[in-house]
């Protein structure tokens, strides 16, 4: 049986202590031994042994809303334009290059096709095609004018949503869903000031139609995702034990209390990313400031940034996740959000690095295994090129990342920078 053994390198491993010097042996998939300040594990015949340079050896990261089906589009109309087997490949480029960029595992929070996501997972899992570990998705399950319904009456268009009437016509989507295989549900109790029609403020499930969705998610033990920005959303979606609470932006002090209630049991991910582009960084693609102030975009970021500032002060895990994949927020910039919490949320660089990575375990379902360096644990590992806890943007630069590790295999060898050498048997 051989091992690597990653030696000379500072290790923040995930849990919220001080970075220390470490050797780190990987056996198989999991984290074999773990040694500190100058203590050497002994190097075995045949296996390797990886000089870090001092460089940064901490937990690979999470995505918690991702989105590789979303192809970095313009319109809402665009997913559905593009063929299924196109798009199933298109997924597969984009969940890589979320790997290239760090995320070693994607919890998805919506597939523009219902089986897009599961298909991805399945060949990544089977070992056909590298790529990061995925919980696969459903499609967003919205209603008719709601977030994701692009439809008209003199056109019928699709994209990421599926459009259901009634108690009766999300049950039976969400258990087509759950028959295929997904590993979450998504649905969208609420509104987005992305659509002129159904604004973040409103709510456009009924109570029968939340509980009818998350009856059948759970009676297949599945979790749901809601996509719920304001206060009555989230509300009821607690009400109904909704897991994953995305958005969350526009809520009141009773649904702070009642996310604080089960902290222990629930995530919250603002998707900050995508709101502070549309206001910053979407003017080349339509979106000037102005808009972004009629649109309600600004307001919105202002008010999320508080109330998560509030969440994080009670203890409720805030994760990051920027609902990245449209043009002015494309795929492969999702560790901005790393940078935004810090800037915007007041975190501490060590807590937004927890809330991507030993959170990020949790999310996935896998906390006792994934999220943090710790023996026992699997090997989801990055080598960065400087100190994260010091500049937390060198997250964002792909070429930061000396190595990328999942299961204790080599998704980036530091080959280029001559760091590895093997022992002879």
């Amino acid at each position: 049986m051989t091992s690597t053994i990653i030696k000379n390198v500072c290790l923040l491993d995930g849990t919220g202590a001080e970075p220390y010097n470490a050797e780190v042996e990987i056996q198989n998939k999991r984290i074999k031994k773990i040694s500190r300040d100058g203590a050497k594990i002994s190097a075995k015949s045949g296996g390797e042994v990886i000089d870090g340079g001092g460089a940064t050896l901490m937990p690979g990261m999470v995505e918690a809303h991702a989105h590789p089906s979303f192809t970095n589009f313009a319109r809402f109309e665009e997913p559905g334009q593009i063929p299924p087997e196109e798009h199933v490949l298109l997924s597969l480029k984009f969940a890589q290059l979320l790997m290239d960029h760090g995320f070693t595992s994607l919890f998805c929070a919506a597939s523009c096709k219902p089986r897009t996501d599961l298909v991805v997972r399945d060949f990544i899992n089977s070992g056909d095609f590298e790529g990061p570990r995925m919980s696969a998705a459903s499609p967003e399950f919205t209603v008719t004018g709601g977030m994701g319904d692009v439809s008209m009456n003199h056109l019928y268009q699709e994209n990421f949503g599926t459009v259901c009437n009634g108690p009766d016509e999300f049950l039976k989507a969400v258990r087509q869903s759950c028959r295929e295989g997904v590993d979450v549900i998504k649905i969208n109790p609420s509104g987005d000031f992305a659509c002129p029609q159904a604004k973040a403020n409103f709510t456009m499930m009924t109570e029968e139609e939340i509980k009818a969705s998350c009856f059948a998610a759970h009676s297949f033990g599945k979790r749901v995702a809601v996509h719920a920005r304001n206060a009555e959303s989230v509300k009821l979606s607690l009400k109904y034990g909704a897991e994953i609470i995305y958005h969350a932006t526009l809520i009141d002090e009773e649904a702070k209390d009642m996310l604080e209630a089960r902290k222990d049991e629930i995530f919250v991910a603002p998707t900050i990313g995508v709101t502070y582009a549309a206001c910053y960084e979407a003017a080349e693609f339509g979106i000037s400031a102005e808009d972004a102030i009629a649109g309600g975009f600004k307001l919105e970021l202002e008010t999320a940034c508080e109330n998560m500032k509030d969440l994080h002060k009670r203890g409720v895990r805030v994760l990051p996740g920027g609902d990245y994949g449209l043009i002015w927020n494309p795929n492969g910039k999702n560790a901005r959000d790393i940078d935004l919490f810090v800037k915007l949320l007041g975190m501490s660089p060590m807590e937004a690095i927890i809330s991507a990575t030993q959170y990020g375990g949790q999310i996935m379902g896998m906390g006792d295994e994934l999220g943090i360096v710790k023996e026992g644990y699997l090997a989801d590992l990055l080598l960065v090129d400087g100190d994260p806890l010091k500049d937390v943007t060198i997250l964002q630069n792909q070429d930061s990342f000396l190595m990328i590790m999942k299961d204790g295999q080599f998704r980036k060898r530091p080959d280029s920078v001559e760091k590895i050498s093997v022992k002879a048997a």
